[in-house]
């Protein structure tokens, strides 16, 4: 329901302070020269005083109407919308995603098709970050080195975006766990009042970087910030070779411990996502333990409307001097 109000309604008090003006100040006196009495005088001040009068009322009335459109528009008018809800969740939430040559392994399957690892984890987290509307979301790709490629931000759109255009490689071939929590971190410390949260996904151990991943965890956990992290990877598939098929484990060098380590200093959880569909379960439970936002602050959009009375005003005060002007030249 539109409403239309005043943001300012006690400045209608000052309605009539040109008529006590006009009642409390003395009559200003004529100084203009002494007129030249002639006989038939009467006889053209008879004519002239009712177009002279009919004019004065006019000039009166718009000076009147002037002055309430000026009023009207100190007073502020406005309209107000319809009622709007806004999701408050107060969660920054930092995506950490490996983009080692690692994570270009075939072993997952979407859709009856072999697929790599970094392709179903865009899948899966694409749909994740399209649910989590009222968050700001950030992204961070690590392989040798870790690149902030989307700051933290109420954008979806774009960090889904920018997830989508990562490849393999793009941050070099091998693994730096920790510097990907140290960026994150330095990332989300200066997000006051906020439930800071680093959701951390890789596929291997920490073999890059400068700062190891349980010291990372530390600094982590001393800025209260609640990491979460997922190791990807089949335990078994199939490699043909000159000798026939074999089964392997591809996900040998995956570091559990080390990631266990990481969610248990800082309050958090150590996933496992060995296909397509546990990964999506993992995402699903985040959801659950990082809930989507459920209060709602209701926001009514407010139109300033006072430009329309101020330009009524100034036109009529146009007009009033225009009139005051031939007056004085009829006058003289």
């Amino acid at each position: 329901m539109t409403d239309w109000s005043f943001a300012m309604p006690w400045v209608a008090a000052l309605l009539p302070l040109p008529l006590l003006m006009r009642w409390l100040l003395p009559a200003a006196r004529n100084s203009g020269p002494t007129a030249v009495r002639v006989p038939f005088y009467d006889h053209f001040a008879d004519q002239g005083s009712t177009g002279q009068s009919k004019r004065a009322a006019l000039i009166a009335l718009l000076a009147a109407l002037a002055w309430i459109a000026l009023t009207a528009a100190a007073m502020r008018p406005q309209h107000v919308g319809e009622p709007i809800s806004l999701p408050i969740s107060g969660r920054d939430l930092m995506l950490a995603v490996d983009i080692s040559g690692s994570m270009d392994t075939k072993d997952m399957v979407v859709a009856g098709a072999t697929v790599t690892r970094l392709s179903t984890v865009k899948a899966v987290i694409d749909q994740f970050i399209e649910r989590r509307q009222g968050d700001r979301i950030g992204l961070i790709l690590f392989g040798k080195r870790a690149y902030l490629q989307a700051p933290l931000t109420f954008d979806l759109t774009t960090v889904r975006t920018f997830l989508q255009e990562a490849a393999i490689g793009l941050a070099g071939k091998e693994t730096a766990i920790g510097d990907a929590i140290g960026l994150s971190v330095k990332r989300l410390r200066d997000q006051i009042d906020a439930n800071r949260v680093l959701i951390l996904l890789t596929d291997g151990a920490n073999t890059a970087g400068e700062v190891e991943p349980l010291r990372a965890a530390d600094l982590a956990a001393a800025e209260d910030v609640k990491v979460y992290t997922i190791g990807v990877g089949a335990d078994e598939m199939v490699v043909r070779s000159f000798f026939g098929n074999r089964k392997v484990n591809p996900s040998a060098d995956l570091d559990e411990d080390t990631l266990r380590g990481i969610a248990s200093k800082t309050g958090g959880r150590y996933f496992r996502a060995r296909d397509t569909e546990g990964l999506a379960e993992i995402y699903s439970i985040l959801d659950q333990l990082e809930p989507l936002a459920e209060e709602q602050e209701v926001y009514r959009p407010v139109t300033e409307l006072f430009h329309w009375p101020l330009l009524i005003s100034l036109l009529l005060t146009s007009l009033l001097v225009v009139l005051r002007a031939g007056m004085t030249e009829q006058l003289a």
